[in-house]
């Protein structure tokens, strides 16, 4: 559990010497001179409490790509396969059998055909992951991976140097919840098969993401109802989250780019509030009440209704939205209703992901993303007018889906599967390993008609 109070500025100036010490600047620039009102807008922004703490392309191979091994490169390849299991992999999924009695009899063409064939199988997997696209559902995570280390270059590194082992281990997901996962495969008895799949399918989900994932970034479980900002590999933050209702609600998961920092939000209504539940109508027809709730209302003369909720403490966004440009229509918000961070099942949203302490992580980001100093940030906070900041540094956030991963406090937890998406992961570790899969999600893309009323 981690301790969040008015004091934050010694976090946020802690982050800045992580991330390079531009904020150490702000916060010592803040200590000086701000006064009794500077102080106020400060806690304002941060009050006292306490909080608890894709996919790539398609992979078929440009051509042949076979290389001439040895035998002690035979051998190598042979001992990856007898061990892959480490990892999560099956060795039966890489012809072990076929490929032990080749190496006996010595270099052959057939050699080098299986060798390389399965090289590639490998590097594929662990690379890319073992799952089909099929199987993930709503998963809509471009992994770069791909790109970054490609399967011929591979290949030709591992014969030309002789490194097969160490070429494939390059390849692991760096993530430190990656190593728990496997120090947990390790240790779980082959008659807990149940639980050794299910770790078998997270570790799979690692490899759906990004190996190297940014020197700092959001990252969400949706499962876990929990909002972590990273930076340097350092936890910084933990934000408990609000998340999409099971169904044609629930939240995808993505790999996008927070592109601003908007304070003090308006919010534009779906028609299906306005026209669907008669906002438009009653926003037309009561101003004192339409006022009252900050919602304006202008009629088109085809007869259109648009509705408008300006910034205020009751806006259905709160006091704070992060930008993050996707088709999906998903980001972050604040949003009134606090007290649904309280709830131990918080699947209860429109597909968007609201966030405890929004304020607190709003000017962090802005700050972090060299937009704003902490003043600046803090005064536009607590301004009441909306405003955009910009992310000028780079912010990438993850929406991933974890089903077993190490919790806030980093102790290994299983997590329900709020939308029953391990069915198809689990089913597929059961199936042989699917050749030239592509890696293009054919799921639905849901454009959430954002109502952040959902749940209240």
């Amino acid at each position: 559990m981690r301790k969040w109070v008015s004091t934050f500025a010694a976090g946020i100036a802690g982050a800045a010497l992580i991330a390079g010490g531009a904020l150490a600047q702000n916060s010592a620039a803040s200590g000086n001179g701000t006064g009794v009102d500077g102080e106020e807008r400060f806690d304002e922004a941060f009050p006292q409490m306490v909080s608890e703490p894709l996919v790539q392309g398609d992979l078929t191979a440009p051509g042949p790509m076979i290389q001439e091994w040895s035998t002690d490169d035979a051998a190598a390849l042979i001992g990856v396969i007898e061990t892959i299991g480490e990892e999560g992999l099956d060795p039966a999924d890489y012809n072990l059998a076929e490929l032990r009695m080749l190496a006996l009899a010595g270099p052959s063409d057939e050699l080098n055909a299986i060798a390389s064939k399965n090289f590639v199988w490998l590097v594929e997997d662990l690379r890319d992951g073992r799952t089909p696209a099929e199987a993930r559902v709503q998963w809509f995570v471009i992994d770069p991976d791909r790109n970054v280390n490609r399967t011929r270059d591979l290949l030709e590194q591992a014969v030309q140097t002789g490194d097969v082992a160490g070429t494939l281990a390059s390849l692991n997901p760096t993530h430190p919840d990656y190593a728990k996962l496997r120090e947990e495969l390790a240790k779980t008895p082959e008659s807990e098969a149940a639980k050794r799949k299910l770790i078998r399918a997270n570790m799979d989900r690692w490899r759906w993401l990004a190996q190297d994932l940014g020197s700092q970034y959001l990252i969400t479980n949706v499962p876990e109802y929990q909002l972590r900002l990273t930076v340097n590999n350092r936890i910084i933050s933990t934000y408990r989250t609000v998340v999409g209702k099971p169904g044609r609600t629930a939240t995808p998961q993505l790999a996008e780019t927070v592109s601003g920092v908007v304070f003090n939000p308006t919010w534009t209504v779906p028609q299906s509030i306005v026209r669907g539940e008669g906002l438009g109508q009653r926003v037309l027809n009561n101003p004192s009440w339409a006022r009252r709730n900050g919602y304006t209302a202008t009629r088109g003369r085809n007869g259109y209704i648009s509705v408008v909720q300006q910034p205020g403490p009751g806006n259905s966004l709160g006091r704070m939205k992060l930008e993050m440009p996707n088709r999906h229509a998903i980001f972050f918000h604040d949003t009134p209703s606090r007290h649904l961070f309280n709830n131990a099942n918080r699947a209860l949203s429109h597909g968007c992901i609201r966030t405890e302490r929004a304020l607190e992580l709003a000017i962090t980001m802005a700050i972090l993303g060299q937009g704003a100093s902490r003043d600046e940030a803090v005064a536009i906070a607590t301004s009441g007018e909306y405003t955009k900041v910009p992310i000028e540094k780079e912010m990438p956030a993850y929406i991933t889906y974890f089903t077993m991963a190490t919790d806030i406090e980093g102790e290994m937890r299983t997590f329900s599967d709020i939308y029953g998406r391990d069915a198809a992961v689990l089913a597929s570790l059961d199936q042989p390993r699917v050749q030239n899969r592509s890696g293009e999600s054919d799921d639905e893309v849901i454009v959430i008609e954002n109502n952040p009323l959902a749940g209240d």
